[in-house]
């Protein structure tokens, strides 16, 4: 973490910013006017329209094939969760035409409905990728939004991974303009930055003209929900899901030529001003076309919030080259960046949801289990009683000097030995990402249980060939039970 982030974690500045709904002029946080601030939706809103997908670079297509093929993985295996059993309980009376695939599941929805649910299920395993400049799940979002219009009407795979694309573009662009304000000020930015993504990338499917799409941004904009208080629940993965649904709605009013402020970005009332405490613009207009942030994208060999990835890794390397049994540790000493005691300090969670939210439990899992999966964050595993016993001879400190990817470990021994691990990057990270292999092994232990051997096989396949396939459809419709 830079010292810049750390004092701009330490106080907020509140906007001093006077001016007329929707007018440019727009002032900063800071109080003062910048031409950098003013028509940025409208300059967002032409480069979604105008992008063209030969102006996309091979690596920003592969990087976002790899995104789709983890995201329809983590659907699956969220699929049999109870926030969707319970959600489809709810909900399914209330379904429009049923046209749309609920992955690994076999009912079916309206597209609205599909990409709520669909939604839910990749994000509620805390598995899907993750933008770590933002902390933003991009695929969660976009992908459900993007998926149900396909099963709707007919989308080439090439059109489809260049809206997931653009979605992802969008969403994490503006995500950066207002992290880290936004995110400490208690808003889940997956939730509130990724209806964005699924409004550009639905809104480039059905051909919206640039002004459309500024209507398209803004109608997202008025919609932008999703507070951290909801962490450990089944709200949670309710966020992506209601940013789906909510996405595309606004690209479906837009496309009617429903209207709302072409400003909605940076007027005095819009998002930004209102929902953080300072943004730079810079961050959502700077290098259009040049930059794409999905090659900035990371996917989890754990099951759990991001910010806890170095200790599990820490941990499971020592175990691993100690040949640790739980019953050698009598400490569990953990140094820590702050925001992993704001995020993660739940001592004695009593749910799988709640334990995925658990420094303490993951670094227990670590050691007990040599890993950190879906069966490591169930009930059961936050009550199994090795786990709680070494869950108890945890302790964390925090540490404003260790950076947020980073993380000490530190073991003391039965016989008195003390050893040590500092983990400066986890598995899954930039610096050490994930594998093409390492991906579809994830994937496979996802969808077992759900779909048969064949039919997973031949979905990786769909996922990697996403680019030249006939009909995305394809995807949904092969991701369900025969």
């Amino acid at each position: 973490m830079s010292d810049s982030t750390i004092s701009r974690r330490t106080f907020l500045k509140v906007s001093g910013a006077i001016g007329s709904v929707g007018a440019a002029p727009v002032f900063s946080a800071r109080g003062q006017t910048s031409s950098e601030e003013t028509e940025v939706t409208a300059k967002l809103a032409r480069y979604i329209v105008d992008s063209r997908w030969s102006d996309v670079p091979d690596s920003a297509r592969k990087e976002a094939t790899r995104s789709v093929l983890n995201w329809v993985g983590c659907a699956l295996g969220g699929s049999q969760e109870p926030s969707a059993v319970n959600a489809l309980e709810a909900l399914s009376e209330f379904s429009g035409p049923r046209v749309a695939s609920i992955l690994g599941r076999r009912e079916r929805l309206d597209i609205l409905h599909a990409s709520l649910l669909n939604g839910i299920t990749s994000h509620v395993l805390d598995f899907d990728d993750t933008h770590l400049d933002t902390i933003i799940h991009p695929a969660g979002p976009v992908a459900p939004a993007l998926l149900a219009l396909a099963e709707k009407q007919k989308v080439i795979g090439a059109e489809f991974l260049h809206a997931f694309i653009l979605g992802v573009e969008t969403e994490c662009r503006i995500g950066k303009a207002v992290y880290p304000w936004h995110y400490d000020q208690g808003y889940h930015i997956t939730g509130t930055a990724g209806v964005f993504g699924a409004a550009a990338a639905s809104g480039k499917i059905l051909g919206l003209d640039a002004r459309q799409m500024t209507w398209a941004i803004g109608i997202a904009a008025t919609q932008s929900a999703g507070l951290r208080e909801m962490f450990g629940t089944m709200c949670k993965s309710f966020h992506p899901g209601r940013a789906a649904q909510n996405g595309l709605t606004a690209a479906l009013l837009a496309s009617k030529n429903f209207t709302s402020s072409e400003h909605s970005l940076e007027a005095t009332r819009g998002f930004a001003n209102t929902m953080s405490a300072e943004h730079d613009f810079t961050h959502v207009t700077k290098g259009l076309g040049e930059t794409f942030e999905v090659e900035r994208n990371t996917y989890k060999p754990f099951a759990c919030g991001i910010v806890i990835h170095p200790i599990i890794d820490g941990c499971v390397q020592l175990r691993n080259e100690h040949g640790l049994e739980p019953s050698d540790i009598t400490r569990v000493e953990l140094r820590v960046n702050p925001l992993v005691l704001e995020l993660t300090g739940k001592k004695t969670p009593s749910t799988g949801l709640e334990g995925k939210f658990s420094v303490f439990h993951s670094a227990a899992v670590a050691f007990v289990r040599g890993s950190a999966g879906q069966k490591e964050y169930t009930d059961d595993a936050v009550r199994d009683r090795t786990i709680v016993a070494v869950r108890d001879r945890v302790s964390a400190t925090v540490d404003p000097a260790v950076r947020e990817e980073e993380a000490y470990v530190s073991v003391t021994l039965e016989d008195g030995r003390t050893i040590d691990k500092h983990v400066e990057h986890a598995i899954g990270s930039l610096e050490r990402p994930m594998t093409d292999t390492d991906l579809e092994a994830k994937f496979r232990g996802q969808a077992e249980g759900v779909l048969s051997g064949a039919r997973t096989r031949r979905l990786i396949e769909l996922c990697w060939g996403v680019s030249s396939i006939d009909d995305a459809g394809d995807i949904a419709r092969d991701a369900v039970p025969a």
